[in-house]
């Protein structure tokens, strides 16, 4: 008999390495060690639905949960299958920097690229 309690569910999330290391970076000028990087979905934006992307410190009932090298990516239940394949990524150019999120399962998205259906 196996104890199911303790096995804590997976998701298709990754994170590149460029992305990893800047939230390693972060992390350390916080000088924290208990936050994760969280990704979500929420209802709005103008093609109907938004990414969330921030540090957290919480654990909910039926995350999901990746260790990427020492940095913990979580999903909430209800967001994985919005996010199933999806990839965190880093830029820093001129053009952009900042965190993208490139996600196959978004049909459309809008200029602004934070939000898709």
């Amino acid at each position: 008999m196996t104890d199911t309690a303790t096995e804590v569910p997976t998701h298709g999330v990754v994170i590149t390495d460029a992305a990893a290391s800047k939230v390693k970076s972060l992390l350390e000028q916080e000088g924290r060690d208990d936050l994760r990087l969280r990704l979500a979905v929420q209802p709005g934006g103008c093609s109907g639905l938004i990414y969330q992307l921030y540090f957290d410190e919480r654990s909910l009932d039926g995350d999901a949960v990746r260790d990427f090298d020492g940095v913990g990516v979580v999903v909430d239940k209800m967001s994985v299958p919005y996010l199933d394949g999806a990839t965190i990524d880093f830029a820093d150019t001129i053009e952009k920097q900042g965190f993208t999120i490139d996600n196959p399962n978004a049909s459309s998205s809008c200029a602004c690229g934070d939000s898709f259906a």
